[in-house]
């Protein structure tokens, strides 16, 4: 007991000595703009397709509005989806288009399964989605639906969290909005009985429907 004592006594003199010395080493200039992952030469599409399937996401590529439209509607048929739920303004013109019911009502938000929401951009590099306060859809539809359906289009693509930022600061300038999040895939945690559970925390599954706004023909 005494020698583990004493080794003990000897590890916490050295961290305070250290703790109280500094070093005349000097560290140096950090490199905060070099790539520390290796750059992929495919297509931002792709790469946002591949790496948000991994993380259990549900991608689908439409070549123009009226392909979401047929895309959408004949998912929420196949998959029976009710209490579609949605705030903006630009998505609920496509619903209308082609005929889909949903509501925009606050008071059916608490019980909406399927909550449609456009973003910010997409990060190619890590399948994620940026939303922001800033959405007509705000801070609650993204997590209140068992369903988070995102509508994004290909100019809203960047390679990684660096250029989304970039992409935030061109867009609102000095004016941020006071709420930006990243969703890097459905709800789920493993803190109950080391059990995977998806959906814990917010939507059990979510989409993104990808429009082409760039390479149109």
């Amino acid at each position: 007991m005494q020698d583990s004592t004493t080794s003990r006594e000897k590890i916490l003199k050295k961290i305070r000595k250290a703790l109280t010395h500094k070093s005349n080493q000097e560290i140096g200039d950090v490199d905060k703009t070099s790539e520390i992952f290796t750059t992929s030469e495919e297509p931002l599409e792709i790469q946002f397709a591949t790496n948000f399937s991994a993380v259990n996401g549900r991608f689908v590529f439409c070549e123009n509005e009226t392909e979401f439209i047929e895309n959408f509607d004949f998912i929420a048929k196949d998959n029976q989806w009710e209490n579609i739920f949605c705030l903006e303004p630009k998505i609920k013109d496509l619903l209308n288009k082609g005929n889909i019911k949903f509501s925009d009502k606050e008071q059916d938000l608490l019980k909406t399964d399927i909550g449609l929401t456009l973003c910010e951009c997409l990060v190619a590099r890590t399948g994620s989605v940026v939303v922001s306060s800033k959405q007509a859809s705000g801070r609650r539809v993204p997590f209140y639906s068992n369903f988070h359906i995102v509508v994004a289009y290909t100019s809203q693509l960047v390679s990684n969290t660096n250029d989304s930022i970039k992409f935030l600061k061109d867009k609102y300038s000095n004016n941020l909005p006071s709420m930006i999040s990243t969703i890097t895939g459905p709800s789920k945690t493993a803190d109950i009985e080391k059990t995977l559970v998806q959906g814990a925390h917010g939507p059990r599954e979510m989409f993104v429907f990808l429009i082409d706004d760039i390479h149109l023909i």
